[in-house]
């Protein structure tokens, strides 16, 4: 069966800069999710989510931008904005785990609430023509909170639900609940893509065959670990090209070079490329000793030394 890979959004990461140059250096994403916009109560975009998602910087791929809120107001706000902008679709996101979000009753911790999410997606309806999609875990606290939600959410008529298979508690602790997420496939009727631990091809291949009905499956921090991993999904084989490591540095300029530009002085852009390295280690033959090199490089010489040294070693 044909199937779709779609970009899972990590705040700090998959922004445009990002989005862009690895479209150009790897492929294999068919559709890219924006990190949410957060008003925090106030009706106004800053100029990050604008750079984001402004058509300039988003003209060869596909991206759908994403809302997090527990407010309607909100959500018509960034619904309109995003409208002005040429978009069809707002994703709204019910997954975020992290406790600073959750505890303010966003995110995962929204999932508990029906009734407000039912006040927010009516008017959302009501009061916009935007395709509203939904980017969901299973719930914060235990697994059964989607399942309470899902009769709200077959009210409407929405483009599909994202179910990342953990419970918002877990954070990314802990292994998937693929039995919870089953429950989810047979409990509504909207269509669902599947997120959650797909980091090679073989996690892949188990995925599909364990849920058939699926057709897309979002990749978020696996996307980062290893950036070949979409297109070598997509080409069905476990090899690398030859070029591996010539690539992923033209990668790494591209962005670093961005980056640079955009943060200024040298503390703002080690911290930002060390965020990146905890993922990228990942794919290297000695992660901890990678990440630790990349950690005492003091200052950008240093870096882009301690990066050069890095990649001379896996290429040996």
């Amino acid at each position: 069966m044909a199937f779709t890979l779609l970009s899972s959004p990590l705040q700090g990461f998959t922004d445009f800069r990002f989005r862009n140059a690895f479209h150009h250096y790897f492929g294999g994403i068919d559709t890219f999710y924006a990190p949410y916009i957060r008003l925090n109560g106030k009706l106004k975009i800053k100029q990050s989510y604008q750079n984001d998602l402004a058509p300039e910087n988003n003209t060869t791929l596909e991206v759908i931008p994403q809302v997090i809120t527990n407010d309607a107001e909100e959500f018509l706000f960034v619904a309109k904005y995003v409208q002005s902008l040429g978009y069809k679709e707002l994703n709204w996101n019910l997954g975020c785990p992290y406790p600073m979000v959750t505890k303010s009753g966003m995110g995962s911790g929204l999932i508990c609430n029906p009734s407000r999410i039912d006040t927010i997606l009516h008017r959302a309806h009501n009061e916009t023509d935007i395709v509203v999609s939904m980017k969901m875990r299973m719930g914060y606290e235990h697994a059964e909170e989607i399942l309470e939600a899902f009769p709200v959410l077959d009210k409407y008529p929405l483009r599909n639900i994202a179910i990342h298979a953990r419970i918002g508690k877990q954070l990314y602790k802990g292994p998937v609940d693929l039995e919870a997420f089953e429950k989810c496939i047979t409990s509504t009727k909207h269509k669902l893509y599947y997120n959650g631990d797909i980091t090679s091809v073989q996690a892949f291949k188990t995925m599909q065959a364990r849920f058939p009905s699926i057709d897309h499956f979002m990749i978020g921090r696996g996307l980062i670990a290893d950036p070949f991993l979409p297109r070598m999904i997509k080409n069905n084989t476990t090899e690398y090209p030859e070029n591996r490591w010539e690539t992923f540095k033209a990668f790494h300029d591209t962005i670093y070079q961005q980056y640079d530009e955009y943060l200024s002085g040298p503390t703002p852009i080690k911290m930002k490329m060390l965020g990146f390295w905890e993922f990228f280690s990942q794919s290297f033959d000695n992660p901890q000793k990678t990440l630790k090199a990349i950690k005492k490089a003091g200052n950008p010489k240093k870096y882009q030394q301690a990066v050069a040294t890095i990649l001379n070693n896996e290429r040996s």
